[in-house]
């Protein structure tokens, strides 16, 4: 019975503490502003997770690298189609190169971000929501409160989920103009990769474009301060992205890994690429065809670490039934999944801890 009672008294306590940590609405920048030297108990690792880790190897090879120079002529486009179907089968992961957006325009949107956390909390407090439907929103942890720690990263999202549209005035000053072109370039490169991946799929090149799959973007700004204690936290802990296609672009600063084979593999930085992974969504509609893996990003003791992740979640509003693509249904493959919408899989998402899965939960039990 006292030990029923002292987990309900560390629960309570806990959850007092990360209130408080939220009420500041400052992140975990505004923790380092404070002067601490260690990290508050919140994003402390559980002991098992910890032991965990060293179950684990680390291997030292490096994801697919798909070349994008030529994708328009008929035999580069059918080797590059060829590579992205290997990749998204046996990965779930790839990294681009040669995609035709200007440096200057990534380097321009990651040294907005930078700049935008690096503002006056008071600034960033305007943007502070958890209204996971806002158009544009700031906050720590958007899984605070159903993880097992708190993760070492802030965040601002710019959601065009509901809408599809958004004037620069609706964005911070300090990154609208870098934001603006930073989205529509790489919302066209999104359709790009969607026109690749259905030919992977041995689809009309327009399938997964007519689903409505590069609908329902999210630009998420991820900004990792300098942790005290790296190796007792994370900066994004194990998990599997929920929506169809990620298109992340990083700084210099690495941290980023893949889970493969019961191996950690580095996703090294590499200035002017972007990495792609494919998302839980089209995992369900390609019927397993292609593999949303596993990732985490680590704590690190020098930073920041900046990021931008755009997410294509597809059609959301008005809600959209999705399942997996009838083409790829047969007596021998039958689906393995039932019918969701978009709504479905993220309130899923958002209210569980960021390292469960929601794939199971839709999975038929045939």
């Amino acid at each position: 019975m006292s030990g029923i009672k002292k987990t309900s008294v560390e629960s309570e306590n806990r959850m007092k503490e990360l209130k408080a940590f939220e009420d500041t609405k400052s992140g975990v920048k505004g923790l380092l502003v404070s002067g601490i030297l260690t990290i508050p108990k919140i994003f402390i690792r559980p002991q098992d997770e910890l032991v965990e880790e060293s179950n684990h190897g680390k291997l030292d090879i490096q994801i697919p690298v798909i070349d994008l120079m030529g994708v328009e002529t008929v035999e580069t486009r059918k080797e590059i189609v060829s590579k992205v179907r290997r990749a998204s089968k046996d990965w779930g992961f790839f990294r681009v190169v040669n995609h035709g957006i200007p440096l200057t325009v990534l380097n321009d949107m990651l040294e907005g971000i930078r700049l935008f956390h690096e503002q006056d909390a008071v600034k960033k407090q305007e943007f502070y929501s958890r209204d996971y439907l806002k158009k544009v929103r700031y906050g720590s942890n958007v899984n605070l409160y159903w993880s097992g720690a708190a993760n070492w990263r802030d965040s601002l999202t710019i959601s065009l989920m509901i809408s599809d549209h958004i004037e620069p005035d609706e964005l911070p000053e300090i990154l609208s103009n870098s934001a603006i072109e930073y989205i529509n370039q790489v919302t066209i490169l999104g359709e790009t990769l969607f026109d690749i991946l259905s030919e992977s799929l041995n689809l009309k090149c327009d399938h997964l474009k007519a689903m409505g799959c590069a609908k329902g973007r999210a630009f998420v700004c991820h900004y990792y301060p300098p942790c005290p204690d790296p190796d007792l936290t994370m900066g994004t802990s194990k998990h599997t992205d929920p929506p169809f296609l990620t298109i992340l672009l990083q700084g210099q600063i690495g941290g980023l890994q893949v889970f493969r084979n019961n191996q950690w593999i580095d996703i090294r930085p590499v200035e002017g690429s972007f990495i792609i992974n494919i998302g839980d969504l089209l995992q369900m509609v390609s019927n397993d065809e292609f593999k949303s893996a596993e990732h985490r990003v680590l704590a690190n003791s020098v930073g920041p670490r900046i990021s931008v992740a755009c997410f294509f979640s597809g059609i959301a509003v008005p809600a959209k039934i999705y399942e997996p693509i009838k083409e790829l249904i047969s007596e021998e493959n039958v689906p393995l999944y039932k019918e969701f919408t978009v709504f479905d899989y993220m309130n899923n998402f958002y209210s569980k801890p960021i390292g469960k899965s929601g794939l199971d939960d839709f999975r038929l039990q045939n």
